[in-house]
């Protein structure tokens, strides 16, 4: 077997050919019988509305056919766009498949047949689901059975067919989105069709950034015995060659069609399988948030970013991931002092910045702010300062970071986590203006635990300790805490949990023992903060439920859930 689980990326047809091309030929020559790739691998997974224009169909089966025409006798399980039969189709759905194919020959197509309509998947809005009978493929003397993601994920589906019909392996092509502990779910359900089964089973997946999802490989192959035999790195692409053992069939119900494959020389020596090091719970998170914005960065066609670094917890964070992302030498921060400003915040910025080793500057933002009052005083008479001139002040800090994103090419991280996106605390067009959130799928208490995690797996201490142990402040007014405004995130984090992820109302917020008067303030927030949100830019998910394709709420929305009578 070769699992080849790669960095692809959506609409590179010429390039993703190129590096699937490349790793069949180091499993070929490593000595594997057959390679398998990710779903949709000749177009990049989730290549979503770009599968509504007829010209990129047409161009996926043109890059496909190149492919095919390279493949020798290592036998190649492939997934692509089959767009032969979306002309048939009344809504002109294209088909989700993987092509078996060698020596120039494509011996056989599958269709996907689940078709996942939930969270963050849509592919009923695209695609065609198969309707073909089961069907095999005899390789190298064993016969493979070929599935597609979702497929695998069905009980009683596709996967206990091929097993009646005498599969004695069964492959299945993934481009699975991370959230925090998928990989223990993933095996989970793939030793649950084993159970059905009782035939090994061979999952690949996809790795890297793609938007607001992350991809993070673990490919693995699972025995018979529900034991798992590979395992590959997290976040890592890997082309893993290995044997596995593949038990004779006793069942015969099904036709299978005999792939032409490479013929050995005789007996040789087993080839180990790889097993790679699992991250521990905030390794592995962090790891996919340095994926997710290396990727969005490069594949954007960038080289550099900007963080606005204030001094607190969740800049200093974004920093730090950003270096590990893209190195030291392209990351550039910038504190941006107002009147308000403590001194320990500059401080604790440029020390960040000296430890991470990246471009530091220091823009005051007093004079511009001073203008902005004057200009406006005219209009303010009457009125005293409010929460109006304190968002003044974080505007200012937009336009002098996007200024510096225009002049010297950065892409600008912005700082907001998941907590404040919620509950609407930040300020539009100011410390929401960027290209890419890194950390606005992180509660704040993560935020505190991932920088804890960060010095504890160092050694030394990167976030400065004093970053971790002053109280949360936007330092918009004097003496400001985020706890003024809000409960201490301690108790917020679990009701948001609640509300977000858990998707419960007020009187169910009650009946678990939340406070009655915050659990309806608070879920009033996070209700009237969706417009902001929407103006929000992506970024990586990494829970169960992320604000953005996974959580689509109405903005005009009356519904409270607040018990009647």
């Amino acid at each position: 077997m070769a699992a080849c689980q790669l960095n692809l990326r959506v609409g590179d047809l010429e390039g993703n050919v190129d590096r699937i091309l490349g790793a069949y030929a180091q499993a070929s020559a490593e000595g594997a019988d057959i390679a398998v790739f990710s779903e949709l691998a000749v177009c990049g997974y989730p290549p979503e509305d770009l599968l509504l224009k007829p010209a990129f169909v047409d161009d996926v089966q043109a890059a496909t056919r190149r492919l095919v025409a390279a493949t020798g006798d290592c036998v190649a399980v492939v997934g692509f766009v089959d767009g032969e039969e979306a002309a048939a189709d009344p809504n002109r759905r294209a088909s989700n498949a993987a092509m078996v194919v060698s020596n120039g020959v494509v011996h056989g197509v599958y269709h996907k047949r689940a078709l996942p309509d939930y969270g963050v998947f849509d592919e009923e809005r695209y695609f065609r689901p198969g309707a073909e009978a089961m069907s095999l493929y005899g390789v190298g003397g064993v016969k493979v059975g070929v599935t597609i993601c979702e497929d695998v994920w069905i009980p009683g589906g596709v996967v206990a067919e091929l097993a009646a019909g005498g599969a004695e392996l069964i492959v299945n092509l993934n481009a699975s989105p991370y959230y925090a502990g998928k990989t223990a779910v993933r095996e989970l359900v793939v030793g649950e069709r084993i159970d059905e089964s009782h035939v090994p089973i061979v999952y690949v997946n996809q790795v890297g950034g793609q938007d607001e999802l992350v991809f993070d490989g673990g490919s693995f192959a699972m025995a018979a015995d529900k034991t798992v035999v590979a395992l590959g790195p997290h976040c890592q692409e890997a082309v893993m060659v290995f044997d596995i053992e593949a038990p004779a069939s006793s069942t015969a119900s099904g036709s299978f069609s005999v792939v032409a494959a490479r013929s050995t020389s005789g007996p040789r020596p087993p080839i180990p399988a790889p097993f790679s090091a699992v991250p521990d719970h905030y390794g592995e998170i962090w790891d996919a948030l340095a994926l997710a914005t290396r990727d969005y960065v490069r594949k954007n066609g960038f080289t550099d970013v900007g963080v606005a670094l204030s001094g607190g917890i969740d800049s200093t964070l974004v920093a730090a991931i950003a270096v590990d992302a893209l190195g030291a030498a392209h990351v550039h921060t910038v504190a941006m002092p107002s009147r308000f400003s403590s001194e320990h915040s500059l401080s604790d910025a440029a020390r960040l910045a000296q430890v991470l080793g990246c471009d530091h500057r220091v823009i005051p933002i007093e004079p511009a702010h001073a203008a902005f009052l004057d200009m406006l005083a005219p209009s303010f008479v009457g009125r005293d300062p409010d929460l109006t001139e304190e968002n003044l002040q974080s505007r200012i800090r937009g336009v002098a970071i996007m200024a510096l994103s225009n002049k010297f090419g950065w892409l600008v991280l912005t700082t907001g986590n998941k907590s404040e996106l919620a509950v609407g605390y930040s300020t539009l067009y100011g410390d929401t203006a960027g290209a890419f959130g890194v950390i606005k799928d992180l509660w704040k208490t993560q935020v505190y635990d991932l920088c804890r995690w960060k010095n504890r797996d160092a050694g030394r201490e990167i976030i400065p300790e004093s970053v971790l142990t002053k109280p949360p402040s936007a330092e918009l007014r004097p003496d400001q805490r985020d706890d003024q405004s809000l409960p201490p995130y301690e108790i917020l984090d679990p009701l948001l949990i609640d509300i977000v992820e858990h998707d419960r109302v007020v009187g169910q917020l009650i009946d678990l023992g939340h406070d009655p008067a915050v659990a309806a303030r608070i879920a009033r927030l996070v209700d009237i903060a969706e417009y902001k949100r929407r103006q929000n830019p992506p970024g990586p998910k990494i829970s169960i439920k992320a604000f953005g394709r996974d959580r689509r709420m109405p903005m005009t929305n009356s519904y409270r859930g607040e018990r009647r009578g």
